[in-house]
């Protein structure tokens, strides 16, 4: 008989974010976008900065913020370590973008008090917080 589902934790160092059953995930890992359904092959991968989207045995689907981590996929079981995970109801717009446009002006205006690869990957990361947003709201950019 086929898996149609399988456990998902989503933890962070915070907190125990996610605990349940659920029908696929989809996360961006360092080689790049990855859809996770039952039964699929034992992996151990970095995740980069960005989502991940869960949907639910229910068919509902919900989206969390992850700056990195890691990902563990075992065929019954999937497990996300992240360093820091945030649902996207809870994500704060207005601070992504303020955090955002400073990023981008340490890119444009490069100082000695931030380098252009951490302005490049807190833009990154203000990015991702935004589209979680979008993605929360239903609103597809």
């Amino acid at each position: 008989m086929a898996l149609t589902s399988y456990q998902l934790e989503v933890v962070s160092a915070e907190s125990h974010l996610f605990s349940g059953v659920v029908q696929r995930i989809r996360i961006t890992g360092v080689e790049g976008e990855l859809g996770i359904y039952p039964g699929h092959s034992p992996l151990l991968t970095m995740i980069k900065p960005g989502m991940v989207g869960i949907v639910t045995t229910d068919g509902k689907e919900q989206f969390i913020y992850l700056s990195g981590g890691i990902l563990e996929v075992q065929p019954t079981a999937v497990t996300i370590l992240a360093d820091v995970a945030i649902r996207g109801e809870e994500l704060d717009e207005a601070r992504a973008r303020e955090a955002m446009r400073k990023a981008q002006e340490h890119i444009n205006n490069p100082s000695d008090d931030v380098s252009f690869a951490e302005a490049s990957a807190k833009l990154s990361k203000e990015l991702a917080k935004l589209r979680v947003i979008d993605l929360t709201r239903g609103v597809h950019r």
